[in-house]
C-alpha cells in the first residue's frame, strides 16, 4: 500500500512542479515580463527621380552611409548644355527688357524731332511755292500758270503735310516709349526661360541619388552604364535608426505593458549582453500571432503587437533577428 501513495504524491508534486515552471516561464528572475520576437528596421528602395544613363555608383554592399551623402550620379552632359543655353537666351532677354524699360535714347529723341522740323520746313516749302503760283495765275488771269503746275504744287503740298504728320507721330511715340504691353510680354518670356533654365538645374540636381538618411546599403541593383528609372531602385538601404523588436502579448498580459516602458532585449548570439530598449507602439488590435513566434499554444491565440524601441549604438541587432524582450516593473526614466 505504500508503494502506490509514495508513486501518487511523487506524480502530485511533479504536477505542482510544471505547473510553477508553467507560470514562471514568461518571467525573469524579478519577476520581469519576458516576451519573444524579432528585429525589425525600416527599409528604402532609392531609385533616381528622372531617367537615364547610370555614369557612378559609389557605394557597395555592407556600406553604411549617411543623410545627404551622394550614392550615385546619372549622365546629365545634355541637361548641362541645355542649361548653358538657356542661360545664354536668358540674357539676351534680359537685355531686351531693359532697352524697353528705358525706352528711347536721347540721341533717338533728338533724331525723330530733327527729323520733324525738318517735315515741317518741308511743307511750309510746299505751301509757298503754292502760293505764289496762285499769285501768279490770279495776276495774268490763269495765263501765267497751267493748271497742271497747280495741281502739282497742290499735291507737293499734301505730301508735305502727311511727311510732317508721321514725323511728328514719330517724335510722340519716341517721347512715350514702349508699349505696357510690349514691356509686359518681354517679362513674361524672360520668366518662362528663368523657369526652363530652373528646370534643366533641377534635372541636373535629379541625377545624383542621395541617401536621406543614415542607413546601411543592403543592395547594389545598378552598374554604371545601366538605364535608370524612377521604376527602378538603384539601391536598397537599412535603415539604422529608429530600430525595434516586434513583439506579441496576449490580452491577459496586455495591463502588464505600457508606453515608454524599460525594457532590456537579449539575442542568442549574445545571450549575456543586453540592449536597453522601451515600449514604443501598443497596438489597439487584436490579431492571430504570427508563426514567427516559437510558443506552439500563442500560434492559434489572439494577441497584440508591441513594438519595443531599442538603443542599439554598437548595431549589434539585425532585421529578422529572433530577440527576447524582458520587460521591467517600472516605466523607462
Amino acid at each position: 500500500m505504500k508503494k502506490p501513495l509514495i508513486a501518487l504524491a511523487f506524480l502530485v508534486v511533479l504536477a505542482l512542479g510544471a505547473w510553477a515552471w508553467m507560470q514562471q516561464r514568461d518571467k525573469g528572475p524579478d519577476g520581469a515580463l519576458v516576451l519573444y520576437g524579432n528585429v525589425d528596421i525600416r527599409q528604402v528602395a532609392l531609385a533616381f527621380d528622372g531617367s537615364g544613363r547610370v555614369a557612378e555608383m559609389q557605394v557597395d554592399e555592407g556600406d553604411a552611409v549617411q543623410a545627404g551623402q551622394v550614392l550615385a550620379m546619372l549622365d546629365t552632359q545634355t541637361l548641362a548644355l541645355q542649361a548653358e543655353q538657356a542661360q545664354a537666351q536668358i540674357g539676351v532677354q534680359q537685355q531686351n527688357l531693359l532697352r524697353l524699360k528705358n525706352g528711347s535714347r536721347p540721341e533717338e529723341l533728338a533724331q525723330a524731332r530733327s527729323g520733324y522740323a525738318a517735315a515741317q520746313a518741308d511743307a511750309e516749302r510746299a505751301r509757298k511755292d503754292l502760293a505764289r503760283l496762285q499769285g501768279i495765275a490770279a495776276n495774268t488771269d490763269h495765263r501765267g500758270v497751267s493748271a497742271q503746275e497747280l495741281d502739282r504744287a497742290q499735291a507737293a503740298v499734301q505730301v508735305a503735310d502727311a511727311q510732317a504728320a508721321q514725323k511728328r507721330d514719330a517724335l510722340r511715340l519716341a517721347e512715350i516709349g514702349p508699349r505696357k504691353e510690349d514691356i509686359a510680354a518681354a517679362a513674361a518670356q524672360l520668366k518662362a526661360s528663368e523657369a526652363q533654365l530652373a528646370l534643366l538645374r533641377h534635372q541636373i540636381a535629379q541625377g545624383r541619388l542621395v541617401a536621406p538618411s543614415a542607413a546601411v546599403v543592403r543592395s547594389r541593383l545598378l552598374e554604371p552604364g545601366d538605364m535608370a528609372t524612377p521604376q527602378k531602385p538603384a539601391y536598397a538601404l537599412a535603415i539604422t535608426e529608429p530600430k525595434w523588436v516586434r513583439v506579441y502579448v496576449s490580452e491577459a498580459e496586455l495591463g502588464k505593458v505600457k508606453p515608454g516602458q524599460a525594457a532590456r532585449v537579449t539575442t542568442d548570439s549574445a545571450p549575456g549582453r543586453s540592449i536597453a530598449g522601451k515600449v514604443g507602439y501598443i497596438s489597439s488590435v487584436a490579431e492571430f500571432t504570427p508563426k514567427s513566434v516559437q510558443t506552439e499554444e500563442l500560434r492559434t491565440s489572439l494577441v497584440y503587437e508591441v513594438r519595443v524601441i531599442v538603443q542599439d549604438k554598437d548595431n549589434a541587432l539585425r532585421l529578422g533577428q529572433p530577440a527576447t524582450v524582458a520587460l521591467s516593473n517600472g516605466d523607462a526614466p
